[in-house]
């Protein structure tokens, strides 16, 4: 959890030779096009996001929510373990949120507006 009140994002992967989730980047203070830039486009990948969601009512809040990409086209194995790995790490991270796509150019900031309206 963070005290701060701008975006941050910590984008994993997993160590194949290791299996072991590492972190691979770490973003603040970042737009959400910059944080969907920053993700592999081919591989699976982890994220943990701590975003500025202003309400339109003028409330201001700070989910933090759990991403998991998993781009169409990728080795099967490699899509089997990181969908296997996901659930303990959601569950270890202590996201409140949960979002799943399967291409990057999914996400924008009206993605997410859009996913988090369902949790006024």
């Amino acid at each position: 959890m963070r005290k701060e009140k701008n975006n941050a994002a910590i984008i994993m992967k997993i160590n194949q030779e290791k299996l072991l989730i590492e972190e691979d980047e770490e973003l603040v203070d970042m737009t959400i096009e910059e944080f969907q830039e920053s993700l592999p486009a081919h591989i699976p990948s982890y994220s943990v996001v701590s975003y500025v969601y202003k309400h339109d009512d003028g409330r201001v809040s700070y989910p933090f929510f759990f991403l998991y990409v998993s781009p169409q086209g990728c080795k099967p194995e490699l899509q089997v373990m990181y969908s296997g790995s996901k659930v303990n790490l959601v569950h270890q991270c202590g996201a409140t949120k949960d979002f799943e796509v399967r291409n990057v150019d999914e996400i924008s900031e009206d993605w997410l507006k859009e996913k988090l309206r369902f949790f006024r």
